[in-house]
């Protein structure tokens, strides 16, 4: 949340004529609820998440060689993440049998690019950003995210991977650091950077 994904993959599917699959929160049923006190929804958001996700990631498979570039601003690895976060142990349990179930056999990312800020600029940038639903969001809760990506980057291996620190990078509104960014990922061979 706040670390600018969603305006990132905006300007590669832009750049690249790519198709763009964006996780659509303003749409989300239980948002408002889970962020004002999140031990009330926890379990339904992450179904409703998963569900929602699960829907859109038969589009990430390409069908042939000449088929347009996808880009993403989110990968359905990341639902298990706040599954862990925001779940009870028996919750966790069950979301996680349905969530092996029901990601048998997504597809590998080409790339995967992993924007980092530290949690003071996310709430900033939240705040800023002015979504009534996000109001309620503590940094505690950030926090036990990062902690939760950084994690799972650290151990990350399935395919190229690049980590980003976003928060002094404006990606939409500097040219150089999107195009610094750009001669990156056209760098990128393997491996983590």
């Amino acid at each position: 949340r706040g670390v600018g994904e969603k305006s990132l993959s905006n300007e590669l599917a832009l750049d690249w004529a790519s198709e763009l699959t964006l996780e659509n929160v303003d749409d989300h049923t239980f948002l408002t609820k889970f962020y004002k006190n999140p031990r009330d929804v926890s379990l339904q958001t992450q179904l409703y998440c998963l569900l929602t996700r699960t829907r859109q990631v038969p589009g990430f498979k390409q069908q042939d060689i000449f088929s347009k570039a996808r880009v993403s601003d989110f990968m359905l690895q990341k639902d298990r993440l706040f599954a862990q976060v925001t779940l009870n142990n028996e919750e966790y349990d069950l979301y996680d049998q349905l969530y092996s179930y029901m990601t048998v056999d997504i597809p590998t990312p080409d790339l995967l690019i992993y924007l980092q800020a530290p949690v003071n600029t996310l709430m900033k940038r939240i705040k800023k950003r002015g979504r009534s639903f996000e109001k309620y969001i503590n940094s505690e809760y950030l926090e036990r995210l990062n902690s939760m990506y950084l994690k799972f980057f650290n151990n990350y291996n399935a395919s190229p991977l690049l980590i980003v620190n976003a928060e002094d990078i404006d990606f939409v509104n500097n040219e150089i650091d999107y195009k610094n960014l750009i001669e990156k990922i056209y760098s990128i061979d393997k491996g983590k950077h």
